[in-house]
């Protein structure tokens, strides 16, 4: 996609999203959901845990999730999901048939830090 004046964003636009850095502390499978997904816990520092849903089941596992860091939108309203109130939302590129790939920082940092 390219830019266009209809798109493009301010810089005042860009600093509302907040981008913050979390560890996942649990993985689960969320069977309740209508797509394949699992219930992550994230701890954000400071911020505290948020609860959020993750369609990531395709190239991790729960085991593989727990300890590692993550990138997430901690901003948007709480988004009601089968039985769960998402409370972030965890970013990553999406790819082809073989799904979303996490974004995460190449180093261990601090839970909370803001991405900008």
């Amino acid at each position: 996609m390219n830019p266009t004046e209809e798109n493009l964003l301010s810089w005042p636009d860009f600093m509302k999203v907040e981008m913050r850095v979390g560890t996942v502390l649990t993985a689960e499978p969320f069977k309740e959901a209508r797509n394949p997904a699992y219930k992550l816990l994230v701890d954000f520092g400071p911020l505290g845990t948020r609860k959020t849903s993750a369609q990531i089941t395709q190239r991790y596992q729960p085991a593989d999730l727990v300890g590692r860091q993550v990138v997430a939108v901690v901003n948007f309203p709480p988004k009601q999901i089968a039985n769960m109130q998402s409370e972030c939302l965890v970013l990553g590129a999406v790819g082809d048939a073989s799904g979303v790939t996490l974004i995460q920082p190449e180093r261990p940092l601090a839970n909370g830090l803001r991405i900008g």
